[in-house]
């Protein structure tokens, strides 16, 4: 069933998963749309001018070999990303943005019942964190240009291309936990506010 986004403006806000420096470290491997970068500035540029909300979210790592631990360059956000004063930041370690975190509170408190959501990386916390947002009540709509992943080997030692792995993310994701669509309509959905 389509996911129908709300007319309120002041009911919207733009989730930014894990934007962070520490996924440029080839230790993930093989990554898709380099684009992805360029594309959530965009969108945070629009959300900015548009006046509305642009929430960052961290994922502060308790894994020893992750280049998001704590206290090490990647864990910081990409310039791409940077949050501005006054704009809230909410930092994990698991791999949704609603577990151990106050943004669910923040979203109520604030009447925002629409999610757009960007990020790193698709098929992980992007994921979890639309599925857990659809499941607590929130619109939510996926930006498909404006998040990546990396690729995987299968539990049969196949190796699944970054590719292949995006578009069966979002696959999974729309209609079902929410409305998949692409910046270019992101951006006009803001405009036709």
């Amino acid at each position: 069933m389509p996911v129908e986004p709300s007319n309120t403006s002041s009911s919207r806000a733009l989730i930014v998963i894990d934007m962070q420096q520490g996924f440029d470290d080839p230790y993930w491997g093989e990554r898709n749309n380099l684009l992805c970068e360029a594309n959530v500035a965009a969108l945070i540029a629009a959300f900015r001018q548009a006046h509305l909300p642009v929430v960052h979210v961290q994922h502060m790592s308790d894994e020893a070999r992750s280049p998001l631990r704590p206290g090490q360059s990647g864990n910081d956000f990409k310039a791409e990303a940077l949050p501005l004063p006054g704009e809230k930041v909410f930092q994990k370690s698991v791999n949704s943005a609603f577990i151990g975190t106050d943004l669910e509170s923040y979203l109520r408190a604030a009447n925002i019942t629409s999610l757009i959501l960007c990020g790193l990386t698709t098929d992980h916390c992007v994921s979890t964190t639309t599925r857990m947002a659809a499941n607590l009540g929130f619109k939510v709509i996926l930006v498909s240009d404006a998040t990546a992943t990396f690729s995987r080997t299968g539990i049969d030692g196949r190796l699944w291309s970054a590719n292949d792995i995006h578009h069966s993310a979002l696959a999974s994701l729309n209609q079902e936990f929410a409305q998949v669509i692409t910046l270019e309509q992101a951006i006009a959905l803001l405009l036709n506010l």
